[in-house]
C-alpha cells in the first residue's frame, strides 16, 4: 500500500485508467467478434459492411488516441479490410 499521499492519488488514477483502457479495448473485441459472426452466418453485405465500418473507426479512434499503437490500429484495420473484400467478393 501506498505510504504518501501522492501515491494514494497516484492509485486511484491508474486504477481509473486502467478499467478506461480495459473497456475500450473490450468494446474493439466485441466489435470485430460481431463482425466475424456476420461472416461464418453468412449475413447481408450491408449488415457485414456497417460491421466492418464500426471496427474501423474503433480502430482509428484508439490509434489515434494511444489506447493501442497506431502501427497495431493500421494492421487490424488491413487484415479487416482483406476480410471484408474477400466477403464481398465471395457472396
Amino acid at each position: 500500500m501506498p505510504l504518501h499521499k501522492s501515491a494514494e492519488k497516484r492509485l486511484r488514477q491508474a486504477s481509473r485508467k486502467n478499467a478506461r483502457n480495459r473497456a475500450r479495448k473490450k468494446e474493439l473485441k466485441v466489435l470485430l467478434k460481431d463482425m466475424q459472426k456476420l461472416i461464418d452466418a453468412k449475413a447481408q453485405n450491408s449488415e457485414v459492411e456497417a460491421a466492418y465500418r464500426s471496427a474501423v473507426q474503433k480502430l482509428d479512434r484508439l490509434g489515434v488516441k494511444n489506447y493501442i499503437h497506431a502501427n497495431k490500429a493500421s494492421r487490424k484495420k488491413a487484415q479487416l479490410t482483406r476480410i471484408f473484400n474477400n466477403y464481398t467478393k465471395a457472396v
